[in-house]
């Protein structure tokens, strides 16, 4: 016994010298100091390895928009450096008031942004709803929906030149292999707008599909509740799925709106200047490509530019307000 006791006197006696060993003793002068100093030149380091990247992206944005806007403000006619005069708002006065080229370009850059959105958007909502659930050769269909997206756009337009051309096109042959008579397509005033539309749906629509991949990730838990309660499939998309899939939603709209409210490559590949012998596809970024190299009006395609920047910069903030709407 006396042996036992001396036994547990040692092992608590070493305890007690074990904890104490690893109680810190007290903090050793200037250590704060030299902890913050230390943070201190981290964050200077920090920002002394992102400032070389904000100072050229700063320079690549500011600069553009700072040279366009003073140009816009200018007579600058045939070279940019040649001599102009400040007219202060002439051009925007100017622009605003043409209502041959101006006004009509933005109407169809409007429609032709709302038209191919309205339509990749629910296709590419389909598509997305048709993959959420894994089958075989699911891997298969998405390689195939990807390639028109590495294409081109030029390239894309001459391969649809020639698909739709009125007189050799497998397009018209195909047509009329089912009775329908040849179609113009392109090369018709009237249907060149809403094929080009039809063309950036089959380029684009894969790429909604993937931004609406967020379909994949959400619970299942809510819609198996709807369909206990009798709810049918529109029922759950629309009251269940279509509200959690809001925020990933609006942002593939805001995405693609902005993409397709630029598009400018397709329209000049497959109709050329002026987006066509009477305009028929002219949109504001057509209308301004042609005031600057083919008419030498710097001023004036510098004031549209603006103007246009600002249309899209609406667009933008109309999106996001009724999104934000929406999801709250």
């Amino acid at each position: 016994m006396p042996a036992t006791e001396a036994t547990e006197a040692a092992r608590a006696a070493g305890t007690t010298r074990g904890s104490t060993a690893r109680t810190p003793g007290p903090t050793p002068p200037g250590a704060g100091r030299r902890q913050r100093t230390f943070e201190q030149a981290n964050r200077r380091l920090k920002w002394a390895m992102l400032s070389p990247a904000v100072l050229f992206v700063g320079l690549m944005i500011v600069f553009p928009l700072v040279f366009t806007l003073n140009l816009s403000l200018t007579d600058a006619f045939g070279a940019v450096n040649a001599d102009s005069a400040h007219v202060g708002l002439r051009n925007f006065t100017d622009a605003l008031g043409d209502t041959r080229r101006f006004w009509p370009a933005a109407r169809r850059t409007l429609v032709f942004t709302v038209g191919a959105v309205v339509l990749e958007t629910v296709l590419g909502l389909a598509l997305a709803m048709l993959m959420r659930k894994p089958f075989r050769g699911m891997r298969w269909v998405r390689t195939v929906l990807i390639i028109p997206l590495l294409a081109t756009p030029v390239a894309i337009g001459i391969l649809w030149l020639l698909i739709l051309d009125p007189t050799n096109g497998i397009a018209n042959h195909l047509l009329e292999a089912v009775g329908v008579p040849r179609q113009e397509f392109l090369g018709s005033v009237g249907q060149s707008l809403g094929t080009l539309m039809l063309i950036d749906v089959w380029q684009w629509t894969p790429m909604m599909t993937l931004l609406l991949a967020g379909l994949t990730t959400l619970p299942e838990e809510p819609e198996e509740a709807a369909l206990v309660d009798g709810a049918n499939a529109w029922q759950r998309f629309r009251h269940v799925v279509l509200p959690m899939l809001g925020p990933t939603l609006a942002t593939a709209l805001v995405l693609r709106a902005v993409d397709a409210l630029k598009t400018f490559d397709i329209l000049y590949a497959t109709k050329g200047a002026g987006g066509g012998s009477d305009f028929e596809v002219e949109t504001l970024n057509v209308y301004a490509y042609g005031l600057t190299f083919d008419y030498q009006e710097y001023g004036l395609a510098a004031a549209v530019l603006v103007l246009f920047t600002l249309f899209i910069i609406g667009v933008v903030v109309l999106l996001r307000r009724r999104g934000g709407r929406k999801n709250a």
